[in-house]
């Protein structure tokens, strides 16, 4: 069985982008909107992963060091300026959508186990993961023109 294996790119997935999140509210104070909702997104990760444990301790984690091959490296530091924002957004939707898609493969797995209490549990996962990737698209086409359009 293999689940193990996106069970644990789940977890290091939950945990990078709880950190990258911090890094971005951290390193952009001067933006409120993306410091307060930075915060709140990485508690929701931070909570994401809190609701795996059970699974992770039913079915394990990491086995033959897959998911070591296959991690997203979080942000080393926020970047300054507007040009540094968009692409600090667009490394937070990266490291999102690698999450979302992980979510897919668990929940679709789930499903063909009948396992409707981890099925339930990515399903509301997934959905948090959705609303932060649909407010770092957002966010990005408002920074966007600014960011490329005017020096800094």
């Amino acid at each position: 069985m293999h689940l193990a294996t996106y069970l644990g790119l789940l977890e290091t997935g939950c945990s990078t982008l709880a950190t990258s999140y911090r890094q971005v509210a951290d390193g952009h104070r001067d933006e409120p909107d993306v410091a307060t909702l930075c915060l709140r997104f990485a508690a929701e990760c931070d909570q994401q992963k809190a609701r795996m444990s059970p699974f992770v301790r039913t079915y394990g984690t990491h086995p033959d060091g897959e998911p070591e091959r296959l991690h997203a490296d979080g942000l080393a530091e926020a970047r300054t300026g507007g040009l540094g924002l968009l692409r600090d957004l667009h490394d937070l939707y990266l490291l999102a959508t690698n999450l979302d898609i992980s979510w897919t493969m668990v929940g679709q797995a789930a499903k063909g186990d009948r396992n409707t209490d981890l099925d339930a549990t990515v399903t509301r996962s997934a959905a948090t993961t959705e609303a932060q990737l649909k407010w770092l698209t957002t966010r990005m086409k408002a920074a966007a023109p600014q960011a490329l359009l005017v020096a800094d």
